[in-house]
Parts: C-alpha cells; sequence; structure tokens
C-alpha cells in the first residue's frame, strides 16, 4: 500500500537490502520509513531479530501499519517521532537504513555512529546531490571506507502504439561498516 507517501521502489529496495546483509537476528532501524516497504523487507527478513520503522508523518504510520497486518508481521514496530530524538529508547541496531532526514541528517548520523553495533552496517538513500554529498562526507568521517552507488531505473510506458522507456529520478546508495578498531 502507498497512498500520497514516497516509497522505495522495489528496485532501489532490492539493492538497499543486499548493501545490508541483513542476518535473521538483526535489530534494524528504518529512519525515515515512510511507508514501511524497506521496513516490512527486512522484517521479512530478519525474522528472528526486529525492526524499528522510524517515521513522522501520520499518513506514513497508517500505511506502515495497513503493510504490517498485510503482511502478518509481528517482529516490526513504529517508533513515531523525529529522528535524532525519536531513536534514544530503541535498542542499539546491527543494520540502519537511512531514508529520511527530514533535515537532520548530521545528527541522525551522529546519533547512528554512537549506537551501532561494531560491524554494523548503515545504508542512507539519497536523491539530491547535495544531501548525497552531505551523507558521503559524514560516513567517510565517521566510518572511513565508504562504498556508494546511483541506481537509474527506466520503466516501459506505453506510448500509442509503441513503448518507451521512462526514467524515474536516480537514487544514491551509500553504505558503510562500522569497524571495531574505527
Amino acid at each position: 500500500m502507498r497512498g500520497n507517501v514516497p516509497m522505495t521502489k522495489e528496485e532501489v529496495r532490492v539493492i538497499t537490502l543486499a548493501k545490508a546483509r541483513l542476518a535473521p537476528n538483526h535489530v534494524v532501524w528504518d529512519i525515515g520509513a515512510g511507508t514501511g516497504s524497506l521496513s516490512v523487507e527486512a522484517a521479512l527478513q530478519a525474522t528472528g531479530g526486529f525492526v524499528y520503522a522510524v517515521e513522522r508523518s501520520p499518513a506514513g504510520i497508517h500505511l506502515i501499519q495497513s503493510n504490517m497486518k498485510a503482511f502478518g508481521l509481528d517482529n516490526l514496530k513504529i517508533i513515531e517521532g523525529v529522528a535524532p530524538e525519536a531513536l534514544d529508547e530503541l535498542p542499539d541496531p546491527d543494520r540502519v537504513f537511512v531514508g529520511g532526514s527530514g533535515g537532520h541528517l548530521t545528527g541522525i548520523l551522529e546519533s547512528v555512529y554512537q549506537r551501532l553495533l561494531p560491524g554494523g552496517r548503515i545504508i542512507v538513500n539519497t536523491i539530491t546531490l547535495e544531501t548525497a554529498a552531505h551523507a558521503l562526507e559524514l560516513l567517510q568521517q565517521f566510518y572511513g571506507d565508504v562504498d556508494a552507488v546511483q541506481i537509474s531505473v527506466a520503466r516501459v510506458v506505453k506510448a500509442g502504439a509503441s513503448h518507451l522507456l521512462k526514467g524515474m529520478n536516480p537514487v544514491t546508495v551509500l553504505s558503510a561498516e562500522k569497524r571495531a578498531n574505527y
């Protein structure tokens, strides 16, 4: 289910989840969860773990609730609030997705770095060049090595008797791992 809330496209979710390298027992934070599409996919993979979907939008929260019910998930909890403050009471994570920051990217990434377990991974999805550059700078500062890929997806649309590939907005996916000694 989607409504008018931004949803991570399937192709971007697949790559984001691959970068996460989830294990069944992981604790996952999905910050700026939107519709919860990544939260749901993560909960389906981390069956012995737990996923926390952090979202501030009432419409997004409603959609996440609907999607939780549709998929019968009991290892997914919605945290209503604004990050980084909304993260304070959560257990330390093994994996973190950042899909939206509401202008609080620096505070979110600082908080995540302090709480992410050694060997943990963070994945930040961005759509603007400014956010990608800022996230890259912060992730390099905190984690050293950062992987970055840009995903450009095109979908087939009908144009009269023909079909065209219509490009969607590219998404930059940045990922890093917290080393024990960094």
